[in-house]
């Protein structure tokens, strides 16, 4: 949509707040700190307490939500993809799964998934790959790229270009072949959710964009992303992951929270 007059520039940034369907807090909960949809294309950014809840719903079955996590009170330390799918000898991310910092710690742990259908290999799509496939991939284009939405997203947050490491994409899946080759394997549908467990306070920066092996030719990233978040603090006392490895990178977790907060004031 062009931008190029003031009655076009209106357009598009009412267009931005298209109506859609309010999001509705689970059954139990009566009160959420963040409830927002994301529609295709587009993004969005907060700062989440420890002991959030936060689920995300891929609502008509044709997002993906491009997701990166930084520790709130030092945003050096962030998602580190690989690491995520190492530390716990596990490519494939499923409840109990692990989001883990570069420090070793846990950000997230993925407590609920009924999707199945993620990645953590690929990273996100750049505005070059978008415009050889799609014909553009600028941030205000048509199929705009991961890249271009998180770095709009990341300096909200006084973060840079250099501080967007590799995302995970969720609800668009990626299957290794025998031979080491990246395969699509698309989404789980309409109505898939997916919920972290928040362990250290974060900025959650979320870019709902086509993922980089998606076989469509045009650009199908077209449906909303659901975002509901809220306390659930005594949920980090019953972790759904009994392995030592990521019992370990909790008490790293901590560790580190302990000493931030030694006091328990926080």
């Amino acid at each position: 949509m062009s931008t190029a007059t003031t009655l076009a520039a209106k357009e598009h940034a009412r267009a931005q707040a298209a109506a859609v369907d309010a999001p509705v807090a689970p059954d139990g909960i009566d009160e959420l700190t963040w409830a927002e949809t994301v529609p295709g294309g587009r993004y969005t950014s907060n700062v989440l307490a420890r002991g959030t809840r936060l689920r995300l719903r891929d609502v008509d079955g044709s997002a993906c939500a491009n997701i990166l996590l930084y520790r709130a009170d030092a945003p050096w330390e962030r998602l580190n993809a690989a690491d995520t799918v190492k530390v716990p000898w596990q490519a494939y991310l499923a409840t109990g799964h692990p989001l883990l910092s570069d420090q070793g710690r846990v950000l997230a742990t993925i407590v609920a998934d009924s999707s199945g259908h993620h990645d953590a290999f690929c990273g996100t799509t750049s505005q070059a790959a978008n415009e050889n496939k799609y014909g553009s991939g600028a941030l205000h284009s048509g199929s705009p790229a991961g890249r271009e939405l998180f770095t709009v997203a990341a300096a909200k947050h006084g973060l840079s270009q250099r501080d967007l490491p590799s995302p995970i994409s969720l609800f668009q899946g990626v299957h290794v072949e025998s031979d080491g080759a990246l395969v699509s394997t698309g989404s789980a549908g309409a109505g898939a959710e997916i919920d972290l467990l928040i362990h250290l306070p974060v900025i959650v920066l979320l870019a709902n964009t086509a993922h980089p092996l998606d076989p469509s030719p045009e650009f199908a990233t077209t449906t909303a992303v659901e975002i509901l978040a809220w306390d659930a603090t005594e949920e980090l006392r019953t972790l759904p992951n009994t392995e030592p490895e990521y019992q370990r990178a909790v008490r790293n977790t901590e560790s580190a929270w302990n000493a931030a907060d030694p006091k328990g004031i926080r």
